[in-house]
């Protein structure tokens, strides 16, 4: 796994193998921020099931201001953490162990871009999404990017998020939603 592109291209990040996790592969990835190229300069990012940290790495490499992690694995959580200290990323980020729906109660700020890649066939889409606009997670105009397997049924309230890109890659599907006005 790397960083496809900006300032930290080409740079090897570090993953782990714990049963139920996927990396977005870097094909998806480069696919992916091609699409929210309109949406990454100087925003702030939540990569909720962060894993690696791999999106919000990204995002990061790609100008994003700041990025808040989040997963409830202590190895998902080592493994962040070791690959922004390999890039030296300190200030602009936050890294959060917990269950997330706790930890989304506990933010006290909004964000541009909110990536939401959860274990697959859960119920954690629509949950995150709920809790995303009951707590006023995401600006207006903002962006959430869904990653689920094809077969998996997203829902969400079209009153609250329309869908602006889908994408499929194999057996994953990707959509952006947008938060309406």
């Amino acid at each position: 796994m790397r960083v496809v592109s900006g300032i930290y291209k080409g740079r090897v990040l570090k993953g782990y193998d714990l049963v139920g996790t996927r990396p977005t592969m870097d094909r998806v990835k480069e696919s992916l921020f091609a699409m929210l190229q309109p949406y990454l300069k100087n925003s702030v990012c939540l990569d909720l099931f962060a894993g690696s940290g791999n999106l919000g790495i990204e995002a990061l490499s790609q100008g994003a201001r700041s990025v808040v992690f989040v997963d409830r694995s202590k190895l998902a959580i080592q493994t962040i953490k070791e690959n922004l200290h390999l890039l030296q990323l300190k200030e602009e980020t936050l890294v959060l162990r917990g269950d997330f729906l706790e930890v989304l109660k506990t933010l006290s700020r909004s964000f541009d871009l909110i990536f939401l890649d959860p274990p697959y066939q859960s119920d954690y889409i629509e949950k995150s999404l709920a809790a995303i606009h009951q707590y006023s997670l995401l600006k207006e105009g903002g962006i959430v990017v869904l990653e689920s397997d094809k077969e998996e049924k997203m829902r969400y309230d079209e009153g609250v998020y329309e869908k602006i890109k889908e994408r499929q890659y194999g057996d994953k599907l990707v959509r952006l939603l947008r938060k309406r006005s």
